[in-house]
């Protein structure tokens, strides 16, 4: 499976690459089995969350190459905008 991102752009048009985005926070919490990471980037007020089997290095302070796409979330009955992660890499 190829998963440079114009070839998962050209096969689900909702998603969304960005490189070189600026980590201002990184959070990793236990959610099950999984590890949830939410990070926020500079210049953006929306969480952009993934999900890893283990823990990972923090990313705070790093720039980071992205593809994601929105996602609305329910909390506390209220609609919240999220960006769900596929690709991260270090830039």
């Amino acid at each position: 499976m190829n998963s440079d991102p114009e070839t998962l752009i050209k096969k689900h048009k909702q998603l969304v690459h960005s490189d070189m985005q600026k980590v201002t926070s990184h959070v990793q919490r236990e959610d099950g089995d999984w590890i949830l990471n939410t990070l926020m980037i500079e210049g953006c007020e929306v969480p952009f969350k993934y999900r890893r089997k283990k823990l990972y290095k923090n990313l705070q302070g790093q720039r980071v190459n992205l593809t994601y796409y929105p996602n609305i979330e329910i909390v506390a009955g209220f609609n919240m905008e999220t960006m769900k992660v596929v690709r991260i890499k270090i830039a």
